[in-house]
């Protein structure tokens, strides 16, 4: 029952070692136990970026371009979480755990327009102005239904399966990681490690089943709403994504495995327009016509898409060692399915890893971690691109400190690399300070 009445933006902050206790607050009504938790938090980010004169062209590299010739920027933000407000509702019926969650997360940072992920980029490009409003993004919406002996079933719009251990362990979760305020996609956030060491699990809709605890080992299994490439004219799917997971839990020690797969359908270019139909998922490349091995109206090329990571975390002493690696085939970068194929349909294999050790002495806890994203090009993109990023990269050092047990003084140093498949590189680095309060 507990379990079910603590929203996922508590469950985020619960993840980590040094997080401020969370305490929902329950009201009762009839049979029902309402709960309401979540949090507010804002940083001040200084970023040294490479200047639009300067940077290199790098097809889906993060490290941060300034617009103009600056090579600065400074803002006021939420970090890798924004702001939360959770209402759960629990009872038990019948012999059976009922539970429902709603999850709103609102930012800080003006909504320049479209949708709070992802923001019309012309009006975007304008930058803020007066009678501006923050975005809010609704996460969650999701129902429960189990107990002790059948385990749980979750139907509704919450967290993925695939990547989503190395999100919830990532120390920069409650602080920024890689982030210099231009928050076009997602909106509301900074990526902390997302595309600098795994890739984005995302918000789905999706049906799981949860196994009871068998000897501390739970799996779960899920059917999800498939998802197109980023950028590509809507096909429809045929079949759904799946994604899978299996947890160890026994004293200190936590491992556990992910996978996922979904059949993915690319639009080929239509001669009589000689314009491609789908923008071919890349970041920033040109679409060609002529994007699929047969060029005729309504043509498509189809592949397998799947991807799985593997990892774990320990604790001794008030140290914390954890890391995950991932391995996917047309998968893409930074989120599923982005730049997962190249303009002849031909999906790009992908992987990485993130590596962290924290220690925690009292209210404090200080940490560094290591993540690196790879794309691997194909004999295409090595043709004809030459611009698309090879490899995304981010080290962190940060403090994390409770000044009660709700407020966490947050202070992070970030360094970010993109290159691409040509060996271009650009470098930059940000500073960010900030408070996050957990209610």
């Amino acid at each position: 029952m507990k379990n079910q009445r603590i929203g996922l933006g508590a469950a985020l902050v619960l993840a980590l070692v040094g997080a401020p206790a969370a305490h929902a607050i329950d009201v009762k009504a009839g049979n029902w136990t309402l709960s309401f938790d979540g949090n507010v938090n804002a940083n001040y980010i200084y970023s040294h970026c490479a200047s639009a004169t300067d940077a290199r062209t790098i097809a889906g590299g993060l490290a941060c371009v300034t617009s103009s010739s600056s090579d600065s920027s400074s803002s006021v933000s939420n970090g890798l979480l924004p702001a939360a407000l959770t209402v759960s509702g629990a009872t038990e019926q019948d012999g059976f755990n009922l539970g429902f969650t709603f999850g709103l997360y609102p930012g800080i940072s003006t909504n320049d327009g479209g949708s709070p992920n992802l923001q019309d980029i012309p009006t975007a490009t304008e930058g803020h102005t007066a009678l501006g409003t923050a975005g809010l993004d609704i996460r969650q919406v999701f129902l429960t239904v189990g107990n002790s002996r059948m385990g749980t079933i979750m139907a509704g719009r919450n967290i993925g399966l695939f990547a989503s251990d190395a999100i919830l362990n990532d120390m920069t979760l409650l602080g920024v990681g890689a982030g210099n305020g231009d928050y076009a996609a997602p909106a509301n956030t900074s990526l902390g490690s997302i595309g600098l060491g795994y890739i984005y699990t995302d918000w789905l809709s999706q049906i799981d089943y949860t196994t009871p605890d068998m000897a501390g080992t739970k799996v779960t299994v899920g059917i999800f709403d498939p998802l197109n490439t980023l950028g590509q004219v809507p096909v429809n799917h045929s079949s759904p994504g799946f994604q899978a997971k299996i947890a160890y839990t026994v004293g200190s020690l936590y491992l556990s495995a992910s996978g996922m797969y979904q059949q993915q359908r690319i639009g080929c270019a239509d001669p009589t327009l000689n314009q491609p139909v789908t923008t071919t998922g890349s970041i920033g490349l040109p679409a060609v016509a002529g994007a699929c091995p047969v060029v005729t109206p309504g043509s498509y090329v189809d592949f397998g898409a799947d991807a799985f990571d593997l990892g774990g975390k320990y604790d001794f002493h008030g140290f914390e060692v954890m890391g995950w690696y991932y391995r996917g085939k047309g998968v893409g970068t930074t989120g599923l399915f982005v730049a997962n194929h190249d303009q002849m349909g031909t999906p790009r294999d992908s992987e990485g890893f993130l590596a962290q050790l924290t220690y925690a002495m009292g209210p404090e806890k200080v940490g560094v971690n290591y993540g690196v994203s790879k794309l691997d090009p194909t004999s295409y993109d090595l043709g004809h691109n030459g611009v698309l990023v090879e490899r995304n990269q981010k080290w962190t050092l940060g403090n994390y400190y409770n000044l009660t047990p709700n407020l966490l003084l947050v202070a992070e140093f970030s360094r970010i690399e993109s290159t691409s498949d040509l060996s271009l590189t650009n470098a930059t680095w940000n500073l960010n300070a900030g408070l996050f309060l957990k209610f």
